[in-house]
């Protein structure tokens, strides 16, 4: 049986190690896909939502594991899911923080759509303690 002493050092030797994280230019928006929206100025709300978002800490490469939450009305263009699961997934390894990820989400999809408008939510589980919620949101001029 392992001392507590040998454990303690084993264990405090772990804060030497790294897991590599990958950049934000990783994150490739290409592979969105849409499709053409058959009713524009019907102002429908759509909602997409998903509790396997994963993205890494940019400091610690730990992951970070959230549900994300996409409300749009489209004007001329629909997101096609599976693209999108494709393109979350490219998070995975990325190191960056909630608020960022939040932005860029809503960026690329905005840039792939065009909608009326679009929020995007992303909360993430409690980590130290904290938890934390970052919305941002688009509205066409």
């Amino acid at each position: 049986m392992a001392k507590i002493e040998d454990l303690q050092k084993k264990y405090e030797s772990l804060s030497d190690q790294q897991i590599s994280m990958e950049s934000e230019d990783s994150i490739d928006p290409r592979c969105l896909l849409c499709f053409d929206y058959e009713y524009p100025g019907r102002n429908a709300e759509v909602v997409i939502d998903t509790d396997e978002f994963t993205a890494g800490c940019p400091w610690t490469g730990m992951p970070d594991f959230g549900t994300l939450k996409i409300t749009y009305v489209p004007d001329t263009q629909c997101i096609e899911l599976k693209s999108l699961k494709y393109y979350l997934l490219s998070y995975r390894n990325v190191g960056i923080v909630q608020e960022h990820a939040t932005n860029r989400i809503l960026n690329d999809l905005v840039a792939a759509t065009n909608p009326v408008r679009m929020s995007v939510i992303l909360d993430y589980r409690v980590r130290g303690g904290l938890h934390t919620v970052a919305t941002a949101s688009y509205e066409r001029q």
